[in-house]
């Protein structure tokens, strides 16, 4: 059985559970691939974080990107 994916798209913004350390909750994805690029829009920080990682500490979507989602492969 497959579990089914969430859809990250370059442009996204999505709240993590825990706050960064400068406060901001808020995140921006820059990368989509096996792993999920963010960069923080508090501070500006970039980290990469493994998908599943990713999916497992995203609570919600705030904005999804303008473009629409990016088509990934599976």
């Amino acid at each position: 059985m497959q579990v089914p994916r969430t859809a990250f798209a370059v442009g996204d913004r999505v709240r993590l559970k825990k706050p960064h350390p400068c406060g901001g909750r808020e995140w921006v994805v820059y990368r989509v691939g096996a792993d999920i690029g963010l960069r923080c829009l508090t501070c500006g920080r970039r980290v990469m974080l493994r998908r599943r990682e990713a999916e497992r500490r995203t609570v919600a979507r705030v904005a999804a990107s303008r473009t629409g989602a990016v088509k990934e492969g599976g």
